[in-house]
């Protein structure tokens, strides 16, 4: 079993145009029961911008074309503690630790549930998800956002893509090339992709929506997702 399970989460499951309380309440239960079932059981959340990055680095697009790099990564980086700052606060007690905005300095938990967001431009959460996920010693990360699977091909620009079970890290690095923009819609940062086939960790991309879906990678039986490793 892993010493960790690491869930790296689009900002889209937690922050939209308009705030789903009834899912979060759901979350909130499904990993608390998931929690109680074994005291022995942590988690790793990292949060994504969602929603909230988006309109804002548009925003700055539009009234200022000229800023671009790291100025607009920034406008995402803060976006991601709001949402942070919100899941901490949702499990209560269980979350001991302050928001962690620097992941490369963090390899201990005082409390069941550590929180991430993101740290610095150049890359996307799925980054700092990976090094938590090393420094914790996990072997995978769950990458849980608003798709299914990994894809051929955009399927929004391409009816001919196909959904994969599963896929090497090569292949896929080879679809998504290793440069980040901020804003960048991949189902796996390139430069995090990087990162986590050199250190040998399997990703999960599924619907982080589903907690059905999720309860069935929790206890590795047949998922919809696609495995990339």
């Amino acid at each position: 079993m892993n010493p960790v399970e690491v869930f790296d989460l689009g900002g889209s499951i937690v922050a939209q145009q308009k705030m789903d309380i009834d899912f979060l309440k759901k979350m909130k239960s499904f990993v608390e029961s998931w929690l109680m079932e074994d005291e022995t059981r942590r988690l790793i959340i990292v949060i994504g911008g969602g929603y909230p990055a988006r309109v804002f680095q548009n925003t700055c697009r539009e009234l200022m074309p000229q800023i671009q790099g790291d100025e607009l990564d920034w406008i995402g980086i803060m976006a991601t503690r709001l949402n942070a700052q919100l899941v901490k606060a949702l499990f209560g007690d269980l979350c001991k630790d302050d928001v962690v905005t620097d992941p490369s300095e963090v390899k201990s938990m005082k409390g069941r549930i550590l929180v991430g967001a993101g740290w610095k431009p150049g890359f996307s959460t799925d980054y700092d998800a990976v090094i938590l996920a090393e420094n914790f010693g996990a072997k995978r990360l769950l990458n849980l956002s608003n798709i299914q699977k990994v894809y051929t091909a955009d399927p929004k620009k391409d009816p001919q893509a196909k959904p994969l079970d599963q896929i090497s890290w090569e292949d896929y690095r080879a679809m998504t090339g290793d440069s980040w923009t901020p804003g960048m819609n991949a189902p796996f940062d390139p430069v995090a992709s990087k990162r986590a086939h050199e250190a040998g960790l399997q990703v999960i991309v599924a619907e982080g929506r589903d907690l059905n879906n999720l309860d069935l990678i929790l206890k590795n039986k047949n998922y919809v997702g696609t495995l990339i490793s």
